[in-house]
């Protein structure tokens, strides 16, 4: 399991959030404004795992406190499996 669900209550949350609307991931296709509608990973790999399996970019890893002044956010580089184009030289 990778995620855990819709919690609250938990001392510090897992979520991912889009860079550009600062939406919360709920599930695949479905974004919120509210951090408590937010899927909670498990860790900040299998958030990562989950972006590069389903092909999400563009997000930022939020680790959310109960007190947002602690909150943590972090960007998420996903690397393109495809080789890079080779150099042509003239």
């Amino acid at each position: 399991m990778r995620f855990r669900g819709h919690s609250q209550g938990s001392d510090m949350r897992i979520l991912l959030q889009q860079k550009e609307t600062g939406l919360y991931f709920r599930d695949v296709g479905s974004w919120d404004a509210n951090p408590f509608e937010a899927m909670d990973f498990l860790s900040s790999t299998a958030a990562i795992d989950f972006c590069v399996s389903n092909k999400i970019s563009n997000v930022q890893l939020v680790l959310k406190f109960d007190e947002q002044r602690y909150d943590i956010v972090m960007p998420v580089q996903i690397q393109s499996s495809e080789p890079p184009e080779s150099r042509k030289t003239a």
